[in-house]
């Protein structure tokens, strides 16, 4: 994948994807913190960044960020939003920090996580795309005999069933990897 840039873009983007967990810690609560502490600090964690990512596909839309891509092959990753529920939210709703250590172990290894989607570029799993009926393919240009063909992919997010190779797409810029085609 190319170089991404738009550093806050794909942190908010990762915080964004993780807004069902802070919403499931904030109805568990803990006794180690306030209920009026936790649920703000939650629903901050959740709101916050989804909000701003869809104020960043508003952006894009507006000062028309988008790019006609055409599909040379494309990769269906549903099966990542499958890896994303099982493997990240569930170890993290079954804990209950009894104690400040317990607490502080959870955190890091949540920080832990972020890292991942962040340093293997996941950003773009994001339960809430899921719930309002868009997939997410990677793309990669057709082959014309160019020997950095397909070495430049793309994140695609998309309404589609299904992508058919040569055909081109029209979509927003979210990040410089990450496009959404809004139909």
């Amino acid at each position: 994948m190319r170089e991404e840039s738009l550093g806050v873009t794909r942190l908010l983007m990762v915080l964004s994807s993780f807004s069902p967990l802070f919403l499931i810690w904030a109805i568990k609560g803990t006794a180690l913190i306030s209920d009026a502490v936790l649920w703000t600090f939650c629903l901050a964690l959740a709101l916050i960044p989804t909000l701003i990512l869809w104020q960043r596909i508003s952006t894009a839309k507006k000062h028309k960020d988008s790019y006609t891509i055409k599909i040379g092959t494309s990769e269906d990753h549903r099966s990542h939003l499958l890896v994303y529920l099982f493997a990240m939210l569930l170890p993290f709703i079954g804990t209950d920090p009894e104690s400040w250590r317990e607490l502080a172990s959870l955190l890091a290894a949540f920080a832990f996580v972020i890292f991942i989607f962040w340093h293997m570029n996941l950003h773009y799993m994001n339960i809430w795309f899921a719930l309002f009926g868009y997939r997410v393919y990677t793309v990669s240009a057709p082959d014309d005999g160019n020997k950095n063909t397909g070495r430049h992919k793309r994140v695609l997010i998309t309404k589609r069933s299904h992508l058919d190779d040569d055909t081109y797409v029209t979509a927003l810029r979210l990040s410089n990897t990450v496009y959404m085609e809004v139909i």
